[in-house]
């Protein structure tokens, strides 16, 4: 039993005997505390930076030399240690208690040491919308043409390779020569039987998930120890991102068509690293890890990655997905991650390293309006995906969750509050606002609880998303709901309703709309670098689905299907990943930054009517921390005009600025001859990275910018004119204005000075820069936050003049 001194302690007896016994009892307990602690065991990352051996048994030799240091022998360290990372990077991931991991992290030649978390999924007739139409007239459609060649690895669930989503496409050449990883044989998987020239890898991850959760317990868990998906996204994200064509793709006969990737040609490599618990995907960052280090030998291309965690963000190279992505970026593997489902509150967005793409998601064109008929009186209209006609009667959520008055301010659909009465033929008209309710997935388990037949979900405007719902449900907006209440609350009987099968409607609604749950910026530890970079289709998403999961996950649940609706920045995430695999496939020299650039510097801001694209969660135009360069374009990344590249020193600049050394800086980046790894005794700001958007989240005064764009248009002789959308309050000029390229200089650069002219404080203004030779148009975002409303008065014009003039001598 524990000390307890609230129980112990009567210090109003005020004797010595009391307070001593009070003293060495709280002693004895913090010392017990402090044992404990001390002993207690978690999966710790031990990061080295880049391999400093070529070979990987010396490496791993290495590792367990470092960790025997800390442990009591080798023989002890081989037993602790659950991965060596030796292929990609130099590091481990091992069971420590938190004083031998203090004593690694104070250890010569080591980067970081940080607790292995667990991450989570980000999920809450895409490609005809985003532009590459398979029946466009061309003889070799755009997606047909390009990706035979590139291998893009998914970082999810798993895979369930039946489908037909993962069959070869026809033509489809042998396996490309550099691929040199496997299909592992585990549970229910057979590389023979199960892999071929599509899916040509999968592994997966397991000890990092069972020393944080016990042994994957495939009884009372529907899991599978092998690469074999159960939960379902996984494959859904691998077909959204490499699918093949398949034609008659629906859910239920909602969004019939030729279902397929955005890259059908590619080369599919699975490594499930994301394992369910309760129906939920959990992540260890030991075993992502240990998927980049094996996906980077393998040899992959491409690698799309459906999770992460939510603020407070770790350090950049205190996180797996960070770690690993730094080093593919550097072997020339472009890395594409979701930026979270933590909308639309600002600066929650995930995922923000300046070395990877991160994706907001947003909306397409079709919806499926279902009707709902009251009384035969009138009408209103409401989202859904219902397959056949369902009559009832309707109730309001008070009759069945509160204490039956009309005033009573517990009426939210929750289990907690059901009154335990049975709704037996009741559709329940609940509004998300009571209590509040966080989704319609609660009230429909309140609603089911009840025995009700159905449910009208109220949600705020721009919120209704189609789902796949345990029970009948459409989502209205707030007009129509509270029409609906006033009508409840007028009839002296429960109304008669009518809910009409939902249909499919494609092109009659504005899109692309940014999602309201996507994760939105401005960065929470970068904020001069702008996050998310792009925006792609994640609402309502078709893809092809586990043949013995339920679409809902749930047990109960006895429908199967081959395609399935999922919502959220994972859906999106592999949309991206499936067009970086076309660019990569038509420009394999192009790097990392050379593709994301192509994907900013194209995407579009306006919507399927011409009007700006507006934000999902209100009714605002959206801006660059929303969906930020705007809404990918593929056909015309395909060929940009121009592209902002970063070379080795943009990043070590960026180290600098996250306080890494010398030193430190040589053991991260890979020695390049002329490479300047020392950091300057001048802080030079993250604004001045080379990256495609330009982000200053502090200016005070006058300051100069410098970008450096390359001509990858098809003439090498180009003449581009600048023109540029100031922020408000913000003076913007660009020297040159005209960039005249060669054959002799297909590289230029450019100044930005950038001068307050109000006076404010926590305020983002927005504008662009967009370069243009008449046929490309090079856009970038400009966002600014001005912050001088504590300085004093500077109206000296000569100070933007000479930083005008310092900008024109540097050209």
């Amino acid at each position: 039993m524990l000390f307890n001194p609230k129980q112990t302690c009567d210090f109003s007896m005020g004797d010595m005997a009391t307070y001593l016994q009070c003293f060495w009892g709280l002693f004895l307990s913090l010392s017990l505390c402090f044992i404990q602690s001390e002993s207690t065991s978690h999966v710790y990352v031990v990061y080295l930076g880049r391999s400093q051996f070529h070979d990987p048994l010396v490496t791993s030799k290495s590792h367990i030399q470092l960790l025997s240091n800390v442990l009591s022998s080798e023989e002890e360290a081989k037993q602790s240690m659950l991965y060596s990372y030796k292929h990609g990077f130099s590091g481990f991931s091992a069971k420590l208690n938190s004083t031998q991991a203090t004593t690694l992290a104070n250890t010569k030649g080591v980067i970081s040491v940080f607790r292995s978390k667990v991450l989570k999924l980000h999920t809450t007739r895409s490609w005809d919308f985003l532009g590459l139409t398979l029946y466009s007239g061309e003889v070799t459609p755009l997606q047909l043409t390009y990706g035979d060649d590139v291998v893009v690895g998914v970082f999810d669930t798993g895979i369930w390779p039946e489908s037909e989503s993962f069959k070869e496409e026809p033509g489809l050449g042998p396996i490309p020569s550099s691929w040199k990883g496997k299909c592992v044989k585990g549970e229910d998987f057979e590389p023979q039987m199960d892999c071929n020239r599509k899916l040509i890898g999968a592994r997966y991850y397991l000890q990092g998930f069972e020393q944080e959760f016990g042994s994957l317990n495939t009884s009372g868990n529907p899991e599978y120890r092998s690469a074999r998906d159960f939960l379902g996204h996984g494959t859904h994200t691998a077909s959204t991102a490499v699918g093949s064509m398949v034609k008659n793709a629906s859910f239920l006969d909602f969004a019939l068509g030729t279902a397929r990737g955005g890259a059908p040609r590619a080369r599919l490599a699975v490594y499930k690293v994301c394992w369910g618990k309760n129906l939920d995907g959990n992540c260890a960052e030991a075993d992502i890890l240990a998927a980049f280090d094996d996906a980077l030998h393998d040899g992959v291309n491409i690698i799309s990655a459906s999770f992460g965690s939510d603020p407070p963000l770790t350090p950049f190279f205190s996180s797996s997905a960070d770690i690993g992505s730094f080093h593919a970026m550097q072997l020339g593997v472009s890395s594409v991650f979701s930026a979270g489902n933590a909308g639309p509150d600002p600066s929650l967005v995930g995922n923000v390293a300046p070395w990877t793409i991160s994706v907001a998601a947003s909306s397409i064109d079709r919806v499926f309006p279902t009707e709902i008929v009251i009384d035969s009186n009138f009408s209103v209209m409401g989202e859904s995906l219902i397959t056949k006609e369902i009559n009832g009667r309707l109730v309001s959520a008070f009759s069945y969750f509160a204490d039956g008055t009309s005033y009573s301010f517990f009426r939210a659909c929750l289990m907690e509050n059901w009154n335990k009465r049975v709704a037996k033929r009741k559709i329940i008209l609940c509004f998300s606002n009571r209590g509040p309710v966080p989704s319609a997935g609660i009230a429909q388990a309140a609603v089911l609880a009840a025995s009700g037949l159905g449910l009208i979900f109220v949600e705020p405007p721009t919120m209704q998303i189609a789902d796949v719902d345990i029970i009948p449900t459409v989502r209205v907006d707030v007009g129509q709901g509270n029409k609906i209440q006033i009508y409840i609350a007028q009839s002296s009987q429960n109304p008669v309703v009518k809910i009409l099968p939902s249909k499919t409607v494609i092109g009659k609604s504005p899109a692309p709309v940014v999602a309201s749950f996507s994760s939105r910026g401005p960065s929470p530890i970068s904020p001069d670098i702008l996050k998310p970079d792009v925006t792609a289709p994640g609402v309502t998403i078709l893809a092809a689905w586990p043949a013995k999961t339920s679409p809902t996950l749930l047990p109960f649940d006895d429908r199967r299907v081959n395609w399935n609706f999922q919502s959220g920045t994972s859906m999106s995430c592999p949309h991206v990943s499936g067009v970086v695999a076309l660019l990569k496939s038509a420009h394999p020299d192009w790097s990392p930054a050379a593709i994301r650039s192509a994907l900013m510097t194209t995407a579009y801001t306006r919507d399927n009517t011409f009007d700006s694209i507006l934000a999902g969660g209100s009714r605002e135009v959206s801006d660059p921390f929303d969906n930020g360069a705007g809404h990918i374009h593929p056909s015309k990344a395909m060929d940009p005009g121009l592209v902002y590249d970063m070379k080795t020193r943009d990043y070590i600049i960026f180290l600098c600025n996250i306080g890494y050394n010398k030193n430190q800086i040589n053991m991260l980046v890979l020695p390049s001859p002329g490479t300047d790894t020392s950091c300057s005794h001048v802080h030079q700001t993250n604004s001045n990275i080379n990256y495609p958007s330009i982000t200053v989240s502090n200016l005070r005064s006058t300051m100069t910018i410098k970008r450096t764009v390359r001509n990858v248009g098809r003439k090498t002789t180009a003449i581009y004119f600048v023109s540029i959308v100031k922020p408000h309050g913000v003076e913007v000029l660009i020297w040159p204005r005209i960039l005249i390229f060669s054959c002799f200089k297909e590289e230029l650069s450019y100044f930005v000075t950038l001068k307050p002219l109000k006076k404010s404080q926590g305020r983002y203004d927005f504008g662009e820069i967009v370069w243009s030779d008449g046929f490309h148009k090079v856009r970038s975002p400009l966002v600014v936050l001005v912050n001088n409303s504590n300085d004093d008065d500077d109206d000296d014009p000569s100070v933007f003049a000479s930083n005008t003039t310092a900008a024109s001598s540097s050209i």
